[in-house]
């Protein structure tokens, strides 16, 4: 997989959240969920698309491509997997949460597989238990 910075990361990972929700994603739809002026957010969709993450209609409806897909989802499983390990962990779900977003983007593919065979583990070893 091509590695991109964390700042695309999280353009790519909030361009997949927001296309679950709506019909149509815009710069000015992620401007409006990540709190960014709209100039910083088309510089960074013009980068994206430079690098064939992300293509753009002529009305401004922005698509994930293959790449920009498949970045984004390992992002958001990453997300949601370290997320839940925290809260399950005791910690607050909204810190959890924003740990998560750090982490995601830092922590190495093998120490991620580690930690989510982990959680596969317990969670088989609750359900044997519940039995």
């Amino acid at each position: 997989m091509v590695h991109v910075n964390e700042s695309a990361e999280n353009y790519l990972e909030t361009i997949l959240i927001l296309s679950r929700k709506r019909p149509v994603v815009r710069s000015v739809d992620i401007a409006e969920e990540l709190g960014f002026k709209k100039s910083s957010v088309s510089v960074a969709m013009k980068n994206l698309r430079e690098k064939e993450h992300i293509s753009v209609s002529r009305e401004g409806f922005i698509t994930l491509t293959r790449s920009g897909r498949a970045i984004a989802e390992m992002i958001y499983e990453r997300h949601e997997l370290l997320t839940e390990w925290l809260t399950r962990l005791g910690v607050d779900p909204k810190v959890a949460a924003e740990d998560a977003c750090r982490i995601e983007h830092v922590i190495s593919a093998e120490s991620f597989e580690a930690i989510k065979r982990h959680i596969g583990e317990k969670k088989a070893e609750e359900g044997r238990t519940q039995d």
